[in-house]
């Protein structure tokens, strides 16, 4: 073991918080192809599936030495073994995470997977949520984009932890950008100048035109 890795483990040792439950930060001893080995400060090591460690696109990059958080399940069980589970501790902090961008308004990243009954299935890190048809878009779609397999941006409109139910707006961050755009180009738009635009609507009274000035 060498000094920085002893140094991170005693470290992460000495604020654990042993409850059944509990997030605690072990340290990382040993990854094979199937487990990772976790020191959370007991008597035994936990064992991780490697695939709680996957990203999106199914990459791994823990190593021996990092430091990560997981949920505490048993603390030493009846077969002398500690259950962790780092699915659980992301879960856990992910939710708090939503919490935390329903009250500031921030805007969290997901990744949109497929087309469901009303709307998309989206995966926020690893909490499941719904983008409902309605908020895809600022305007109202006879077809949806093709925004399947895309990582956006979008905006918390909903939690309820007890029901798993996290609903999502990825109109209100295109509304948002929009206006952004919309004031630095009305900034150095003058009257009478030339610009380029397309028609995204027609009615009895005009035509609606998305320009881009040069």
């Amino acid at each position: 073991m060498t000094e920085s890795f002893a140094a991170l483990l005693d470290e992460s040792l000495s604020t654990l918080d042993m409850q059944p439950g509990s997030i605690v930060s072990g340290v990382v001893l040993d990854v094979d192809n199937d487990w990772v080995t976790v020191h959370v400060g007991l008597k035994s090591e936990g064992v991780v599936s490697l695939d709680e460690f996957r990203n999106n696109e199914g990459e791994v990059s823990i190593v021996v030495g990092d430091e990560v958080e997981v949920a505490l399940e048993a603390v030493e069980d009846g077969y002398g073994e500690t259950r962790i589970s780092r699915e659980k501790a992301r879960k856990i902090s992910t939710w708090k995470m939503l919490e935390e961008a329903l009250e500031t308004g921030e805007f969290v990243t997901g990744k949109i997977h497929n087309r469901v009954k009303g709307g998309f299935a989206v995966e926020v890190e690893v909490v499941k949520a719904f983008l409902p048809g309605s908020l895809v878009d600022v305007r109202p779609l006879k077809e949806a984009p093709d925004i399947e397999n895309t990582v956006q941006e979008f905006k918390v409109i909903k939690l309820d932890y007890k029901r798993n139910n996290v609903v999502l707006s990825r109109k209100a961050v295109l509304e948002k950008n929009n206006s952004a755009v919309k004031v630095e180009l009305l900034k150095n738009l003058e009257e009478g100048q030339i610009v380029r635009g397309v028609v995204k609507n027609i009615t009895d009274y005009g035509a609606f035109v998305d320009s881009r000035w040069t």
